[in-house]
């Protein structure tokens, strides 16, 4: 499942990020990275941006990078 299909509330952990490199290395900066965890805070409405707590603080991320990050 990917991050952006996530509901509100619910925790999760990376299982892999498939985006491109310049996208993909940011993601891996703000934490998103192979067995981290994390929580969706709020979601954006009409496909708006995620709240996303991970590694103790909280980032938004948008709707089109969320498709990317596969998690459990």
């Amino acid at each position: 499942m990917c991050l952006a299909d996530s509901p509100q509330g619910i925790s999760f952990k990376v299982r892999q990020v498939k985006l491109d490199k310049e996208v993909g290395k940011r993601l891996a900066d703000m934490g998103f990275t192979e067995g981290a965890t994390g929580a969706v805070v709020r979601e954006g409405l009409f496909q708006g941006p995620l709240q996303v707590r991970i590694r103790g603080y909280d980032v938004l991320i948008r709707y089109t990078e969320a498709a990317g990050i596969e998690v459990e």
